[in-house]
């Protein structure tokens, strides 16, 4: 989980969801800081106790991990793990392979789809999101808004995309080399990434904001985003620039 030392600013859409659909908590331990929602009809208060138990399980195994192949943690390019390395481990490295960037990349995305798909393995669960430090898995039933954080861009949470059921599961992944912890290469205030594998959404993400330094990168970036099938959308911002591409409304608020 590679950091650097920028500035860490809390993303305000957590408070952005309507509040009628959903019962909302967060998980922390570690680094991890998750905010789930469930469907309102969905919600047992066991699923608290349940995450939090699933969490510490889950990063006890990648911790250990970690621990043992430390090459996989600073890898920058795709890296092949241990034999036995658990199986949320595997699957960063899968994805990363498609990225062509190192598997930490997709760290924040794998977590909050893995804890998801327990979830909803152990509880009758009809809608869940999971977020995860920007990265975002939703299994819906009905469409919903999600807004861009693009840090001190004047378009920060002013454009997004309204998210279709049909889709769903999805994992709507953010990266920016302007804010959070997270390494990255580039000047991007944010790229928001939609695949329907949320790992995969979270390294293609990081490995589209290294390549924006500055506004020209954005058309090129955009262009390269097309010609990939499984990003179904995607918006890149930076400074007062936005590039838009993809399957699902684009959206504005004033």
């Amino acid at each position: 989980m590679t950091m650097n030392n920028r500035e860490y600013t809390n993303r305000t859409y957590r408070q952005h969801l309507r509040q009628e659909r959903w019962c909302t908590f967060t998980i922390v331990h570690k680094e991890t800081d998750l905010w789930i929602g469930i469907d309102k009809a969905s919600y047992r208060e066991e699923i608290r106790a349940y995450a939090l138990s699933r969490v510490i399980r889950l990063r006890q195994e990648m911790d250990t991990y970690l621990n043992q192949d430390p090459e996989y943690r600073k890898a920058l390019i795709p890296y092949t793990p241990r034999t036995e390395a658990p199986a949320i481990i595997r699957k960063m490295a899968e994805v990363s392979d498609v990225s062509g960037i190192g598997p930490m990349s997709a760290v924040a995305g794998a977590v909050a789809g893995q804890i998801a798909a327990e979830l909803k393995t152990a509880f009758p669960i009809r809608e869940i999101i999971i977020e995860n430090g920007g990265d975002i898995y939703a299994d819906i039933h009905e469409d919903i808004d999600i807004a861009v954080f693009a840090g001190s861009s004047p378009l920060s949470e002013k454009v997004g995309f309204t998210i279709r059921a049909d889709r769903s599961p999805l994992g709507i992944c953010t990266s920016s080399g302007t804010v959070g912890p997270s390494l990255s290469f580039g000047q991007a205030d944010a790229v928001m990434i939609v695949c329907q594998d949320c790992a995969l959404a979270d390294t293609y993400a990081t490995a589209f904001a290294n390549q924006i330094q500055t506004t020209a990168d954005i058309e090129p970036c955009i262009e390269k985003i097309g010609d990939i099938p499984k990003i179904l959308a995607a918006i890149c911002i930076k400074d007062t620039q936005i590039g838009i591409s993809g399957k699902f409304d684009f959206k504005i608020w004033k």
